[in-house]
Protein backbone atom coordinates (compact mmCIF):
# COMPACT_ATOMS: atom_id res chain seq x y z
CA UNK A 1 0.00 0.00 0.00
CA UNK A 2 1.17 3.54 -0.59
CA UNK A 3 1.68 6.41 1.56
CA UNK A 4 -1.00 7.80 0.19
CA UNK A 5 -3.31 5.23 0.52
CA UNK A 6 -2.50 4.43 4.04
CA UNK A 7 -4.81 7.45 4.80
CA UNK A 8 -7.13 7.59 1.82
CA UNK A 9 -9.77 4.87 1.44
CA UNK A 10 -10.23 5.77 -2.19
CA UNK A 11 -13.54 2.96 -2.42
CA UNK A 12 -15.37 4.86 0.48
CA UNK A 13 -14.49 8.36 -0.90
CA UNK A 14 -15.93 7.45 -4.07
CA UNK A 15 -18.94 6.91 -2.63
CA UNK A 16 -19.14 10.09 -0.87
CA UNK A 17 -17.68 12.17 -4.07
CA UNK A 18 -20.82 10.35 -5.58
CA UNK A 19 -23.23 11.10 -3.31
CA UNK A 20 -22.46 14.96 -2.26
CA UNK A 21 -20.44 16.37 -5.47
CA UNK A 22 -22.48 16.42 -8.35
CA UNK A 23 -20.10 16.63 -10.56
CA UNK A 24 -17.88 13.73 -10.55
CA UNK A 25 -17.64 12.50 -13.20
CA UNK A 26 -15.43 9.47 -12.74
CA UNK A 27 -12.70 7.25 -10.69
CA UNK A 28 -11.30 9.03 -8.47
CA UNK A 29 -7.51 8.95 -8.20
CA UNK A 30 -5.40 10.22 -5.43
CA UNK A 31 -1.71 11.75 -5.36
CA UNK A 32 0.14 13.18 -2.02
CA UNK A 33 0.52 16.85 -2.19
CA UNK A 34 4.12 17.35 -0.46
CA UNK A 35 5.23 20.34 1.63
CA UNK A 36 2.73 19.88 4.55
CA UNK A 37 3.93 18.62 7.83
CA UNK A 38 0.84 18.72 9.62
CA UNK A 39 -2.73 17.87 7.92
CA UNK A 40 -2.31 16.15 5.08
CA UNK A 41 -2.99 17.48 1.39
CA UNK A 42 -4.13 15.65 -1.53
CA UNK A 43 -4.74 16.03 -4.94
CA UNK A 44 -7.70 14.12 -5.74
CA UNK A 45 -8.97 13.63 -9.58
CA UNK A 46 -11.82 11.82 -11.46
CA UNK A 47 -10.12 12.88 -14.86
CA UNK A 48 -12.29 15.86 -15.95
CA UNK A 49 -12.36 17.42 -12.06
CA UNK A 50 -9.50 18.07 -9.58
CA UNK A 51 -9.98 19.46 -6.13
CA UNK A 52 -7.65 19.35 -2.94
CA UNK A 53 -8.67 16.77 -0.40
CA UNK A 54 -7.40 18.02 3.54
CA UNK A 55 -7.59 15.67 6.53
CA UNK A 56 -5.69 15.39 9.70
CA UNK A 57 -2.43 13.56 9.89
CA UNK A 58 -1.80 9.90 11.17
CA UNK A 59 -2.05 8.89 14.63
CA UNK A 60 -3.16 10.52 17.70
CA UNK A 61 -4.56 14.28 17.17
CA UNK A 62 -3.92 17.00 19.90
CA UNK A 63 -7.17 18.46 21.21
CA UNK A 64 -8.02 21.41 19.25
CA UNK A 65 -5.67 20.92 16.53
CA UNK A 66 -6.64 19.65 12.68
CA UNK A 67 -10.48 20.95 12.83
CA UNK A 68 -11.70 20.24 9.54
CA UNK A 69 -14.84 22.23 10.33
CA UNK A 70 -12.71 25.34 11.44
CA UNK A 71 -10.55 25.08 8.14
CA UNK A 72 -13.67 24.39 5.89
CA UNK A 73 -15.43 27.19 7.38
CA UNK A 74 -12.84 29.98 7.31
CA UNK A 75 -12.08 29.23 3.46
CA UNK A 76 -15.68 29.45 2.50
CA UNK A 77 -16.27 32.98 4.53
CA UNK A 78 -13.36 34.69 3.11
CA UNK A 79 -14.37 33.83 -0.21
CA UNK A 80 -16.01 37.19 -1.34
CA UNK A 81 -13.45 39.00 0.38
CA UNK A 82 -10.07 40.73 -1.15
CA UNK A 83 -7.79 37.75 0.09
CA UNK A 84 -7.86 35.06 -2.49
CA UNK A 85 -8.72 31.42 -1.74
CA UNK A 86 -9.93 28.41 -3.18
CA UNK A 87 -13.93 27.86 -3.20
CA UNK A 88 -14.86 25.20 -0.92
CA UNK A 89 -16.89 22.47 -2.18
CA UNK A 90 -17.43 20.01 0.74
CA UNK A 91 -16.93 19.26 4.47
CA UNK A 92 -17.24 15.93 5.73
CA UNK A 93 -17.63 14.99 9.30
CA UNK A 94 -18.89 11.36 9.20
CA UNK A 95 -16.06 9.83 10.56
CA UNK A 96 -17.62 6.38 8.96
CA UNK A 97 -15.95 7.45 5.36
CA UNK A 98 -11.88 8.06 6.12
CA UNK A 99 -11.76 7.46 9.90
CA UNK A 100 -11.29 11.49 10.18
CA UNK A 101 -13.31 14.54 8.95
CA UNK A 102 -12.07 15.90 6.00
CA UNK A 103 -12.86 19.08 3.61
CA UNK A 104 -12.47 19.46 0.40
CA UNK A 105 -11.47 22.50 -1.96
CA UNK A 106 -11.14 23.62 -5.58
CA UNK A 107 -7.86 22.93 -7.20
CA UNK A 108 -6.24 26.15 -7.83
CA UNK A 109 -3.74 26.12 -10.75
CA UNK A 110 -0.77 27.95 -10.41
CA UNK A 111 2.57 27.44 -9.00
CA UNK A 112 4.14 27.02 -5.42
CA UNK A 113 7.81 28.42 -3.94
CA UNK A 114 8.22 24.60 -1.80
CA UNK A 115 12.15 24.89 -1.91
CA UNK A 116 15.75 27.00 -2.87
CA UNK A 117 15.31 25.43 -5.83
CA UNK A 118 11.56 26.76 -6.81
CA UNK A 119 12.73 30.27 -5.12
CA UNK A 120 16.58 29.94 -7.21
CA UNK A 121 14.28 29.82 -10.70
CA UNK A 122 12.40 33.06 -10.12
CA UNK A 123 13.99 36.04 -11.74
CA UNK A 124 15.01 39.32 -9.90
CA UNK A 125 11.67 41.01 -10.58
CA UNK A 126 9.37 38.00 -9.77
CA UNK A 127 11.37 37.38 -6.31
CA UNK A 128 10.51 40.86 -5.14
CA UNK A 129 7.02 40.84 -6.28
CA UNK A 130 5.69 37.86 -5.08
CA UNK A 131 7.57 38.42 -1.70
CA UNK A 132 5.71 41.86 -1.78
CA UNK A 133 2.31 39.93 -3.09
CA UNK A 134 3.01 37.58 0.19
CA UNK A 135 2.75 40.60 2.80
CA UNK A 136 0.19 42.78 1.04
CA UNK A 137 -2.01 39.54 1.06
CA UNK A 138 -1.33 39.39 4.76
CA UNK A 139 -1.93 43.36 5.26
CA UNK A 140 -5.60 41.99 3.55
CA UNK A 141 -6.27 38.99 5.82
CA UNK A 142 -5.92 41.59 9.20
CA UNK A 143 -8.50 44.38 7.22
CA UNK A 144 -11.22 41.92 6.88
CA UNK A 145 -14.18 42.69 8.59
CA UNK A 146 -14.37 39.02 10.72
CA UNK A 147 -18.28 40.19 11.73
CA UNK A 148 -19.59 40.92 7.93
CA UNK A 149 -18.41 37.77 7.02
CA UNK A 150 -19.78 35.61 9.46
CA UNK A 151 -16.68 34.72 11.56
CA UNK A 152 -17.89 37.02 15.00
CA UNK A 153 -17.61 33.95 16.60
CA UNK A 154 -14.54 32.22 15.27
CA UNK A 155 -12.57 32.84 18.42
CA UNK A 156 -11.71 34.98 21.43
CA UNK A 157 -9.52 37.93 20.30
CA UNK A 158 -9.26 39.73 23.59
CA UNK A 159 -6.28 38.34 25.47
CA UNK A 160 -4.93 36.41 22.81
CA UNK A 161 -1.25 36.82 23.55
CA UNK A 162 -1.54 35.17 26.79
CA UNK A 163 -3.17 32.19 25.57
CA UNK A 164 -0.89 31.50 23.03
CA UNK A 165 1.58 31.57 25.34
CA UNK A 166 0.04 29.05 27.84
CA UNK A 167 -1.38 27.31 25.09
CA UNK A 168 1.99 26.17 23.52
CA UNK A 169 3.82 25.36 26.16
CA UNK A 170 0.64 23.20 27.09
CA UNK A 171 1.53 21.44 24.22
CA UNK A 172 5.28 21.05 24.82
CA UNK A 173 4.02 18.75 27.38
CA UNK A 174 1.88 15.99 24.97
CA UNK A 175 4.54 16.12 22.73
CA UNK A 176 8.12 16.51 23.91
CA UNK A 177 10.53 13.36 23.22
CA UNK A 178 13.22 15.01 25.28
CA UNK A 179 14.21 17.81 27.91
CA UNK A 180 15.11 21.34 26.88
CA UNK A 181 15.65 24.10 29.26
CA UNK A 182 15.60 26.67 27.08
CA UNK A 183 11.52 26.37 26.32
CA UNK A 184 10.83 27.10 29.86
CA UNK A 185 13.16 30.28 30.02
CA UNK A 186 11.64 31.35 26.64
CA UNK A 187 8.01 30.12 28.02
CA UNK A 188 9.05 32.53 31.05
CA UNK A 189 10.38 34.93 28.85
CA UNK A 190 7.40 35.70 26.72
CA UNK A 191 5.16 35.59 30.02
CA UNK A 192 7.04 38.02 31.67
CA UNK A 193 7.04 40.59 28.28
CA UNK A 194 3.26 40.33 27.07
CA UNK A 195 2.50 43.47 25.39
CA UNK A 196 -0.32 45.50 24.87
CA UNK A 197 -2.51 44.19 22.28
CA UNK A 198 -2.10 45.29 18.62
CA UNK A 199 -5.50 45.00 17.26
CA UNK A 200 -8.08 42.45 16.59
CA UNK A 201 -8.48 40.74 13.48
CA UNK A 202 -8.15 37.18 11.86
CA UNK A 203 -4.76 35.44 12.19
CA UNK A 204 -3.44 32.67 9.66
CA UNK A 205 -1.73 31.48 12.57
CA UNK A 206 0.83 29.60 9.78
CA UNK A 207 1.33 32.15 7.15
CA UNK A 208 4.69 31.86 4.99
CA UNK A 209 5.50 31.85 1.63
CA UNK A 210 4.83 27.92 0.98
CA UNK A 211 1.23 28.29 2.35
CA UNK A 212 0.35 30.19 -0.70
CA UNK A 213 -0.29 29.84 -4.59
CA UNK A 214 1.50 31.91 -7.00
CA UNK A 215 -0.22 32.45 -10.24
CA UNK A 216 1.13 31.85 -13.09
CA UNK A 217 3.48 34.76 -13.78
CA UNK A 218 4.71 34.25 -10.24
CA UNK A 219 4.14 37.95 -8.73
CA UNK A 220 0.64 37.31 -7.78
CA UNK A 221 -0.98 35.39 -4.91
CA UNK A 222 -3.53 32.74 -6.21
CA UNK A 223 -4.45 31.28 -3.08
CA UNK A 224 -3.87 31.05 0.56
CA UNK A 225 -3.74 27.71 1.59
CA UNK A 226 -3.28 25.55 4.89
CA UNK A 227 -6.07 27.61 7.29
CA UNK A 228 -6.09 24.79 10.04
CA UNK A 229 -4.41 27.24 12.68
CA UNK A 230 -6.85 30.53 11.89
CA UNK A 231 -8.24 32.37 14.70
CA UNK A 232 -9.54 35.45 15.67
CA UNK A 233 -6.37 37.27 17.39
CA UNK A 234 -3.58 39.66 16.99
CA UNK A 235 -2.38 40.32 14.03
CA UNK A 236 1.38 41.13 14.36
CA UNK A 237 1.64 37.57 15.36
CA UNK A 238 1.27 36.54 11.85
CA UNK A 239 4.08 39.05 11.04
CA UNK A 240 6.14 37.68 13.60
CA UNK A 241 5.86 34.41 12.52
CA UNK A 242 6.74 35.32 9.16
CA UNK A 243 9.69 36.72 9.97
CA UNK A 244 10.83 33.70 11.45
CA UNK A 245 9.72 31.78 8.33
CA UNK A 246 12.37 33.87 6.71
CA UNK A 247 15.33 33.00 8.77
CA UNK A 248 17.34 30.37 7.45
CA UNK A 249 17.38 28.92 11.22
CA UNK A 250 13.39 27.50 9.95
CA UNK A 251 14.65 25.60 7.45
CA UNK A 252 15.02 22.33 8.87
CA UNK A 253 11.00 22.34 10.00
CA UNK A 254 10.31 22.89 6.31
CA UNK A 255 12.85 19.59 5.41
CA UNK A 256 13.87 21.68 1.96
CA UNK A 257 16.83 24.14 1.40
CA UNK A 258 15.59 27.69 2.92
CA UNK A 259 13.61 29.52 -0.09
CA UNK A 260 14.27 33.30 1.12
CA UNK A 261 17.58 32.56 1.33
CA UNK A 262 18.11 30.97 -2.50
CA UNK A 263 16.98 34.67 -4.72
CA UNK A 264 18.78 37.39 -3.34
CA UNK A 265 15.74 39.91 -4.18
CA UNK A 266 13.07 38.75 -2.39
CA UNK A 267 12.71 41.51 0.05
CA UNK A 268 14.10 41.23 3.48
CA UNK A 269 12.26 40.72 6.93
CA UNK A 270 12.78 44.22 8.16
CA UNK A 271 11.17 45.14 4.61
CA UNK A 272 8.34 42.77 4.62
CA UNK A 273 7.91 44.25 8.10
CA UNK A 274 8.18 47.95 6.83
CA UNK A 275 5.43 47.06 3.93
CA UNK A 276 3.19 45.56 6.58
CA UNK A 277 3.17 48.68 8.67
CA UNK A 278 2.67 50.85 5.38
CA UNK A 279 -0.05 48.88 4.55
CA UNK A 280 -2.12 48.54 7.55
CA UNK A 281 -0.88 51.51 9.86
CA UNK A 282 -0.04 49.60 12.94
CA UNK A 283 3.07 50.16 15.09
CA UNK A 284 5.96 47.77 14.89
CA UNK A 285 8.25 49.09 17.81
CA UNK A 286 7.34 45.81 20.05
CA UNK A 287 7.70 43.51 17.01
CA UNK A 288 10.39 41.60 18.39
CA UNK A 289 8.35 40.04 21.19
CA UNK A 290 6.35 38.62 18.25
CA UNK A 291 8.94 36.84 16.33
CA UNK A 292 10.02 35.41 19.60
CA UNK A 293 6.65 33.96 20.20
CA UNK A 294 6.96 33.11 16.34
CA UNK A 295 10.07 31.19 17.22
CA UNK A 296 8.21 29.41 20.67
CA UNK A 297 5.24 28.29 18.66
CA UNK A 298 7.35 26.66 16.05
CA UNK A 299 9.81 25.05 18.12
CA UNK A 300 6.59 23.17 19.51
CA UNK A 301 5.12 22.64 16.45
CA UNK A 302 8.71 20.88 14.96
CA UNK A 303 8.88 18.89 18.25
CA UNK A 304 5.45 17.79 17.46
CA UNK A 305 6.09 16.61 13.97
CA UNK A 306 9.28 14.96 15.40
CA UNK A 307 7.42 13.02 17.88
CA UNK A 308 5.01 11.82 14.94
CA UNK A 309 8.10 10.94 12.78
CA UNK A 310 9.85 8.80 15.41
CA UNK A 311 6.58 7.02 15.90
CA UNK A 312 6.30 6.30 12.37
CA UNK A 313 3.29 8.57 11.70
CA UNK A 314 4.27 10.80 9.17
CA UNK A 315 3.59 10.86 5.55
CA UNK A 316 5.62 11.54 3.14
CA UNK A 317 9.50 12.95 3.23
CA UNK A 318 11.46 15.99 4.37
CA UNK A 319 10.90 14.59 8.45
CA UNK A 320 14.58 13.54 9.36
CA UNK A 321 15.72 17.09 9.93
CA UNK A 322 13.36 18.83 11.97
CA UNK A 323 13.95 17.52 15.21
CA UNK A 324 17.56 19.58 14.99
CA UNK A 325 15.82 22.81 14.15
CA UNK A 326 13.83 22.63 18.12
CA UNK A 327 17.06 24.04 20.36
CA UNK A 328 17.87 26.26 17.38
CA UNK A 329 14.56 27.77 16.98
CA UNK A 330 14.29 28.32 20.89
CA UNK A 331 17.86 29.66 21.34
CA UNK A 332 16.49 32.08 18.20
CA UNK A 333 13.62 33.29 20.53
CA UNK A 334 15.88 33.65 23.35
CA UNK A 335 17.89 36.45 21.63
CA UNK A 336 15.40 38.11 20.12
CA UNK A 337 14.08 39.27 23.39
CA UNK A 338 17.60 39.51 24.87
Amino acid sequence: MTESLRALNLPALQRYFDSHIPETAGPLTATLITGGKSNLTFRISDGVHDWVLRRPPLGPLTPTAHDMAREYRIVAALRETAVPVARAVALCEDTGVLGVPFAVVSFVDGRSVQSGTDAARLSGEQARACGLALVDTLAALHQVDYDAIGLHEFGRPAGYLERQVRRWRGQWDRVATRELPALDRLADALRTSLPPQAGETLVHGDYRLDNTILADDLTRIAAVVDWEMATLGDPLADLGLLQVYWDPRSEPVLGVQHAPSANSRFPSADELAERYAWATGYDLDRLPFYRALGYFKLAVIAEGIHQRYLAGKTVGTGFATIGSAVPLLLDAGLETLA
